[in-house]
């Protein structure tokens, strides 16, 4: 199953100062989803921001906000954070004893499933709740951080999850890294969500970032022309 290009942007490196004019801007810049990175300085080794920030973005976009708790422990989170407006909830499979039960929470309060795996977790760890998610997250960095060098070794890694998604209408999503020069080989691996922080909020104004989220896009497009 071929699903749409996706481009969602970090608003880890966007201006805190004016985090909701920035959301709404590079929503109007055409990105799809706004992407939400929430660290705890336990699970990965930085703090961001929680649930109350991401329910005062919310009446700024009707764009799909795409949340991914780098978070341990998780569960006692995930409803406070579906509350805050999240439409997509993605857990790590390394930050607790039950991710299916993890998994299975966020479905009952009516949000969108997402796995993720960092970079040295092994997709093995995922092919038990394959049928219990509607999302992928690839960690193509070690979590924590923005700004980081994509890990070549990821490349092999998204088209063995491509694989194994088979014909399930999962999203394949990609974190780390995400940049015009990577972007191909994500898209020919077989990635449709590309993640990009530092690479799309470059400048200030609406234009400069429709810019770079088209040339983001267009050069996930041309690896996946390139691919087929």
């Amino acid at each position: 199953m071929t699903l749409p290009i996706r481009i969602a942007p970090s608003i880890l490196a966007a201006d805190f100062a004016n985090l909701g004019q920035e959301v709404r801007d590079v929503t109007e810049a055409g990105a799809d989803w706004i992407h939400l990175d929430i660290m705890d300085g336990h699970f990965v080794p930085n703090i961001s921001f929680g649930p109350d920030v991401i329910k005062s973005l919310r009446p700024y976009t009707n764009a799909v906000f795409d949340c991914h708790l780098m978070i341990s422990p998780v569960d006692p989170y995930l409803e406070a954070f579906a509350k805050a407006g999240c439409d997509r909830i993605t857990v790590h499979a390394e930050a607790g004893p039950h991710l299916h039960r993890s998994l299975q929470t966020i479905r009952h309060l009516g949000k969108k499933v997402g796995v993720t795996l960092n970079p040295a977790t092994p997709l093995s760890a995922i092919e038990n709740v394959l049928d219990d998610v509607d999302l992928i997250l690839i960690m193509s960095v070690n979590p924590g951080f923005g700004g980081q060098k994509f890990i070549p070794a990821m490349t092999d890694k998204i088209r063995s999850a491509k694989l194994l998604i088979g014909d399930r209408p999962i999203e394949l999503e990609v974190d780390g890294g995400v940049t015009t020069e990577t972007a191909p080989m994500i898209a020919a691996a077989g990635g449709n969500v590309f993640v990009a922080g530092s690479a799309i909020f470059k400048g200030e104004s609406v234009e400069a970032y429709r810019k770079t989220v088209g040339d983001l896009r267009a050069a996930a497009e041309r690896g996946r022309v390139g691919a087929s």
